[in-house]
């Protein structure tokens, strides 16, 4: 677990940028927290740094967005309106587990069921929970597999500038 502050909207996208420098064609990335903490601001980050010029929007209400035109498949998943777990299937989530496609889901603790083992999981919260400014956000981040454990260093190298050490 790699625990880092965000002190603005564009921290929150440099370390997206920073997870995004690690990742491969078939990763999954989750995003959790509560609404309006940055999971989109987050997914606008990363797809900046993985070389796509897309507008990223939240897709609360298509569900799920998906970016082409860049060196990688990538696909933006919000799972906050969903009211089954068969309503991921029937928009053909498993189609973008393909291997080749990079795979963002906010609200991924509502699908969990549906997510690969392998996977990195974000979770942002706001910090002024804790007494801080208003901005100023906690992000943990967790990687669960194989793939994971073996990259695990080049994501905390990635990410030290925004590390909180205790």
């Amino acid at each position: 677990m790699i625990r880092l502050s965000s002190g603005s909207a564009d921290d929150t996208r440099a370390i997206a940028a920073g997870i995004a420098g690690v990742l491969q064609p078939g990763d999954v990335v989750v995003l959790d927290g509560g609404l309006g903490v940055g999971k989109t601001t987050f997914v606008q980050g990363a797809v900046a740094a993985l070389g796509n010029a897309a507008v990223v929007t939240s897709p609360t209400f298509a569900i799920v967005q998906q970016y082409g035109g860049g060196p990688t498949e990538i696909a933006h998943v919000d799972a906050y309106r969903l009211d089954r777990v068969q309503e991921l299937h029937d928009i053909g989530f498993d189609e973008l587990l393909d291997g080749n496609t990079i795979v963002f889901v906010e609200w991924g603790e509502r699908v969990r069921a549906m997510l690969p083992d392998d996977r990195v999981t974000v979770t942002l919260t706001m910090a002024y929970e804790q007494g801080a400014p208003a901005d100023d956000r906690t992000l943990v981040v967790e990687h669960l597999g194989d793939s994971w454990l073996a990259r695990a260093p080049e994501l905390r190298a990635a990410l030290s500038r925004y590390e909180v050490r205790h």
